[in-house]
C-alpha cells in the first residue's frame, strides 16, 4: 500500500472521531489492521492538519506535543473529558463502530 492511501485511511477515520470524544495513535492503527502508532504519528504530522488533528492523542491521554496548549483550548471548548493536562481515556476514548451502534 502506498503511503498516501494509509494517508488517507488515516486522515478518514480521524475526521469521524465526534466532538469531545478522542482515538489513540495504537487505536487508529489496530481499527486500520496496519501500521502502528508511530505511522499514524508520521501521518499526522505530516497531513494532520485539515483534520481535527486534536483528538488524536497518546494511549495515556497526553496531547500532541508542542502543540499542548491549542489542542487543550480545542478539547475544553468540545467539553472532552480531562485528567489535569490530559484526556481521560477512560470515558473520551472512542472507536468507529459506536456511532453505527446509535442509530439502532
Amino acid at each position: 500500500m502506498a503511503d498516501e492511501d494509509y494517508a488517507e485511511l488515516v486522515l478518514t477515520v480521524v475526521e469521524r472521531i465526534p466532538p469531545g470524544r478522542v482515538m489513540s495513535y495504537g487505536a487508529i492503527a489496530e481499527y486500520l489492521g496496519q501500521g502502528g502508532p508511530r505511522q499514524v504519528g508520521a501521518v499526522m504530522s505530516h497531513y494532520g492538519g485539515g483534520v481535527p488533528w486534536h483528538r488524536v492523542v497518546a494511549a495515556n491521554g497526553r496531547l500532541v506535543p508542542g502543540h499542548e496548549q491549542e489542542a487543550l483550548r480545542r478539547h475544553r471548548q468540545e467539553l472532552t473529558p480531562l485528567r489535569g493536562d490530559k484526556v481521560d481515556m477512560r470515558k473520551a476514548a472512542w472507536w468507529p463502530e459506536e456511532d453505527a451502534d446509535q442509530d439502532n
